[in-house]
């Protein structure tokens, strides 16, 4: 990492990841931000999810991508329970434009502290 920015091959690396995102889909009703803190459960049963103001007409594999990032290591039993065939690199590609978009937004308001890049590609 130079003056703060990420390198420029994993910048490029994660464009041409993220191109796949960029598909025809059909619209869907989502979450628009389904992270692990806004979904509660009890043993294995989803008792509720919060955080709703971001819902509306977009992508379900965007809700998928969302909620293992970070923990790539339960994106198998997602998709597992899903119950259709997704694409794990639409997936990788949504995880990917959505870490291009919060390194440029964290690039204009960080301070000046190093950020390190995600080691996972999602």
């Amino acid at each position: 990492m130079t003056k703060g920015l990420l390198p420029a091959d994993l910048i490029t690396h994660k464009r041409q990841v993220a191109e796949a995102a960029l598909r025809p889909w059909t619209l869907v009703f989502t979450h628009g931000d389904l992270q692990i803190a806004h979904v509660f459960v009890d043993g294995d049963e989803i008792t509720g999810i919060i955080g709703w103001s971001e819902a509306g007409q977009g992508d379900a594999l965007y809700d998928l991508a969302t909620l293992t990032l970070g923990h790539e290591e339960h994106l198998g039993d997602v998709v597992a329970g899903y119950g259709i065939d997704v694409d794990l690199n639409v997936i990788h590609a949504w995880c990917s434009l959505r870490s291009l978009l919060g390194d440029r937004w964290l690039s204009s308001t960080a301070s000046t502290r190093p950020r390190q890049a995600a080691k996972s590609s999602c």
